[in-house]
């Protein structure tokens, strides 16, 4: 890690997979260190097992990596309550690990993250995706958008403390690099 660096750690929390995804920001660069996967089994019916599984493996990456952030995505509002329950404590064992290492924890809706990647929160996990390619120069394919969801999460986070700047000059959001670079603009 080079002087002055900053590692994120954003994890899209789950009960069969859980993405993470770390990036260190140097200056105004910033560079993918590891995105992937964990698997928790379905066969397995110990609930606390998974919750094991996913303490450990937070646990493994922080002591591995050191980051200095951690950005979680947090549960969307859904209909099924007992997903929103399993959810919420897969989440929050993340969040406990991250606290207990001593690392700020900051959380981001599901609506943010697209936003702040794509400039549109109904953004697809594709759009998703060929958006962090784009930024982060990455050549591979996905084989799990829950990693790439992971990604957006520590990108949002980045986001979230770097001002807009174009040819040297600030810009206050999307919308106005929009607006003074409409050149820019694919579809």
């Amino acid at each position: 890690m080079q002087k002055n660096a900053k590692i994120i750690l954003g994890i899209d929390p789950g009960t069969l997979l859980m993405g993470y995804g770390l990036i260190e920001v140097t200056g105004s660069q910033v560079r993918l260190i590891e995105m992937n996967t964990l698997k928790l089994s379905s066969r397995s019916s110990d609930a606390y097992e998974r919750l094991q599984l996913i303490h450990k493996k937070v646990s493994q990456l922080i002591e591995a990596f050191n980051p200095q952030e951690f950005a979680i995505e947090a549960p969307f509002f859904g209909k099924n309550v007992q997903s929103m329950l399993k959810l919420g404590r897969a989440q929050g064992v993340a969040i406990a690990t991250a606290i207990h290492a001593g690392i700020p924890v900051t959380e981001y809706s599901p609506r943010k993250i697209k936003q702040s990647i794509t400039g549109n929160g109904n953004a697809g996990k594709e759009q998703v995706w060929k958006m962090l390619q784009h930024l982060l120069q990455i050549r591979t394919e996905i084989i799990h958008y829950d990693a790439s969801d992971a990604l957006a999460v520590a990108m949002c986070h980045h986001f979230q403390f770097t001002s807009f700047k174009y040819q040297g000059k600030k810009m206050k959001g999307w919308e106005e690099f929009v607006s003074k670079n409409p050149g820019r603009i694919t579809k």
